[in-house]
């Protein structure tokens, strides 16, 4: 029972270990190149508008947007399906094993929050990037407590991948109510229309997931008209891919999922990292890490995230509402919750939906998204390492 429960996490452990590689030289290209020669190519090439479509009918927007409101709705609709099967048919279906995993995240998501707007108090401009600090990237997390192999039981590397899934899920619900822009009452009436149809088709059994793909177009159509963030609509159409625990031979959503998965893991998050990590160091000093939006989120990742995860984990487990995972110890518990504060990019995401009128904070979001996951990564690493055997 326990090998076949953690055979989904293993898989799903194995690829995005080896995407965390990627997403981290995509990162440092990125970096690289912004601070180039090329720095003018780099920044103009992403504000380059591409039209597709045919004649008047069809989609312009600039290279930016396509990866962050089209190709991130792809990732949202995999982290979606995902979400699903752990809740139907995976650790997340008992409420017992989810306990952990689900209080850590809520812990590791309010502290940071908390943290950041403390910092921010006061001042309307900086304080719409409460929500960035709460994010963690589960690729890059998952590639970092890869390296230190069997040093670390398999029920971290569970617990981790459970939070970080939980942890998505809160990113799509603050995205959902917190980011979104002035609402269309015409295009989310066409949004619900096409909710429903998709609905229809789940309750009718389709197995082919072409009439998906079609009314999921129709969907992101409609939610980036409505004035929600487009992103949604991969939520949204997840939700509806046919998963049931009888369908032993067949499941589209686990077909869709293991389709989808190399191109998101390998192709669009690092495409998201590429395009969006890249920030001019040019008259970056410590000063500037002690701007209220960088310094809230540094201090947010790399303080709130750990204390949040492990202080939340240390009542519920005290209070026996939740269990210490198995061949686990405190020490090794706390260096996952600092792990949780690699941010990256989740946290860019939402920071480019915070700041979508005030891009003047974009640096600042970039720099503190960077040092806070830097030091994260370094911290949980060496102590996870220093206090495990081979």
């Amino acid at each position: 029972m326990i090998k076949y429960l953690s055979k989904p996490f293993i898989w799903f452990f194995k690829l995005e270990a080896a995407s965390g590689l990627i997403l981290l030289i995509s990162a440092i290209l990125a970096l690289i190149i912004s601070n180039s020669s090329l720095s003018n190519l780099y920044f103009e090439s992403l504000e380059k508008y591409i039209f597709i479509g045919l004649n008047n009918y069809g989609l312009k927007l600039s290279v930016l947007h396509w990866i962050n409101d089209v190709l991130m709705a792809i990732f949202f609709f995999f982290v979606t399906l995902e979400i699903k099967r752990e809740f139907i048919q995976g650790e997340l279906s008992n409420i017992k094993q989810a306990i952990l995993p689900i209080v850590a995240a809520v812990g590791g998501m309010l502290v940071p929050a908390l943290i950041y707007v403390y910092i921010n108090w006061g001042n309307s401009l900086t304080i719409n990037g409460w929500a960035i600090p709460s994010a963690t990237d589960i690729a890059f997390s998952l590639g970092v407590l890869s390296l230190l192999g069997s040093r670390v039981p398999i029920s971290l590397k569970v617990f981790l991948t459970a939070l970080a899934i939980i942890d998505d899920l809160g990113a799509i619900v603050i995205i959902a109510f917190f980011y979104s822009g002035n609402l269309s009452i015409f295009y989310l009436t066409m949004m619900l229309l096409t909710f429903i149809g998709l609905l229809i088709l789940n309750r009718t059994g389709f197995k082919t997931f072409l009439p998906y793909i079609i009314l999921g177009v129709a969907l992101w159509h409609f939610t980036h008209e409505s004035g929600i963030h487009a992103t949604i609509a991969g939520v949204l159409l997840a939700c509806t891919i046919p998963h049931r625990k009888k369908e032993k031979d067949f499941s589209l959503l686990v077909k869709i999922e293991h389709i989808i998965s190399p191109y998101v893991a390998f192709g669009i998050m690092p495409l998201f990292a590429f395009a969006n990590a890249g920030v001019s160091l040019e008259g970056i000093s410590l000063i500037s890490l002690l701007k209220p939006v960088p310094l809230g989120i540094l201090l947010g990742l790399f303080i709130g995230k750990q204390l949040g995860v492990f202080i939340f984990s240390y009542i519920s487990i005290k209070l026996g509402f939740a269990q210490m995972p198995n061949n686990s110890n405190w020490i090794n518990l706390y260096g996952v919750g600092i792990l949780t504060g690699i941010g990256f990019t989740m946290s860019l995401f939402v920071g480019n939906l915070a700041f979508v009128d005030n891009t003047e904070y974009m640096d600042g979001v970039k720099l503190g998204v960077l040092s806070g996951s830097l030091l994260s990564t370094l911290a949980g690493y060496f102590l996870i390492l220093s206090s495990s055997k081979k």
